[in-house]
């Protein structure tokens, strides 16, 4: 009985001991954090929620190497849309009711976002999105932000462009998603400001594979100086083969969405000389020394080492959206919800891959229109544009 009662207490040590070793362990010091993100890793906007998975996995995994956030470890739980809004919307009540996450990134396609907002606002969940329409963050809710530059910054630069080069006088084109219904309802919106006129509209479908006969439309019609098409699908490459095609020299611009060098080598000859704002991510190296130069260089190098292909403006959303959101715990000291969402709120001159974040109970979008500048496409590479 006694030797029975010794090996008792011997065995209820060695479990104290071995629960006591495991506590102590950085593995078991604190509960994952769980993050939930929503991106188009396939179909048609894979060019932007592909580098967009990439880039997160590659942060979390760096971070969880160096311990974590405060000794927890991220759990991401990535769940690719295809770029369809009824998929966010399912996804979205998913990661909220049964993941319990703290936070959702992405959308990567403004329909998706603006189609799950409320249900993020709802769970009282925070949203960073990856996608640029203004309307995702206006009017502002308090659990809605975004890392994506706006359209509306974009467009001021493309006008701005076209005032420089004597353009007054333009076609308008955009897909009949999300982003591009936003994108062109501002460029009708601000084009009298710029004393810019457009002469015609054309709608596309987002899946279009021959835009030829829009093309001869346009072409058709006098005066026209430029085309803008806003876009973020493969189409807006098949759209510069078609103006090309038809032996049309007009200046092309792109909206922001075309800043995926994928989408350049898609239309091939015909991307050369096509205009467009974007991160400056994209010209890291041109950059002038300093701190917003290291940064974007330090994410540039990163992703194009670990996944040998250029680096696009969209991978870089999500690398914003994580680093925010880890800054957002170390502040709040906690990963309690309603602190965090304060602490992101609060965020101010955090340089990223887009530009420098100063968040605000009136700006959920962060970012000033100096987050853009203007890129073109010489000998099939983004360089910064001479004006």
């Amino acid at each position: 009985m006694l030797r029975t009662a010794r090996h008792l207490l011997c065995l209820c040590a060695i479990i104290l001991t071995a629960t006591l070793v495991f506590a102590s362990s950085p593995l078991w010091a604190a509960e994952e954090i769980k993050v939930g993100a929503i991106l188009a890793e396939t179909g048609p906007a894979a060019f932007l929620g592909g580098p967009e998975a990439r880039s997160l996995r590659m942060l979390a995994e760096r971070i969880n190497s160096e311990g974590g956030i405060n000794g927890s470890p991220i759990k991401l739980i990535v769940k690719d849309s295809g770029g369809i809004p009824e998929k966010a919307i399912s996804f979205a009540k998913q990661l909220i009711e049964e993941e319990k996450v703290l936070a959702i990134i992405g959308p990567s396609t403004s329909g998706e976002s603006l189609s799950i907002k409320k249900i993020c606002e709802t769970g009282k969940t925070i949203m960073l999105s990856c996608s640029a329409a203004d309307m995702i963050v206006q009017p502002v809710l308090p659990h809605i932000f975004k890392v994506a530059p706006s359209d509306g910054f974009a467009t001021e630069h493309i006008f701005t462009s076209m005032q420089k080069r004597g353009i007054d006088k333009i076609a308008v084109l955009a897909a009949n998603d999300g982003f591009g219904k936003a994108g062109k309802e501002q460029l009708v919106a601000h084009a009298a400001k710029y004393g810019i006129s457009i002469l015609a509209e054309e709608v596309y479908d987002r899946n279009a594979t021959d835009l030829s006969a829009i093309v001869a439309k346009l072409k058709a019609k006098p005066g026209i100086q430029a085309v803008v098409n806003w876009s973020i699908v493969p189409a807006q490459s098949i759209l510069a083969k078609n103006v090309r095609q038809a032996g049309w020299q007009v200046p092309l611009y792109q909206s922001h969405g075309f800043a995926n060098i994928k989408y350049a080598e898609a239309a091939g000859p015909a991307s050369e000389g096509i205009v467009f704002p974007a991160s400056r991510v994209l010209v890291a190296d041109s950059l002038p020394e300093g701190d917003e130069k290291n940064i974007q260089l330090a994410y540039k190098n990163a992703y194009e080492k670990q996944f040998k292909e250029p680096v696009s403006t969209f991978g870089g959303h999500t690398y914003d959206a994580l680093t925010i959101l880890v800054q957002a715990i170390k502040t709040a000291g906690s990963t309690d919800p309603a602190k965090v969402r304060d602490a992101v709120e609060n965020t101010t001159g955090l340089i990223g891959t887009a530009g420098t974040f100063n968040y605000s109970t009136t700006d959920h979008g962060g970012l000033s229109t100096e987050a853009f500048s203007m890129l073109t496409v010489k000998d099939g590479k983004f360089i910064l544009l001479e004006e």
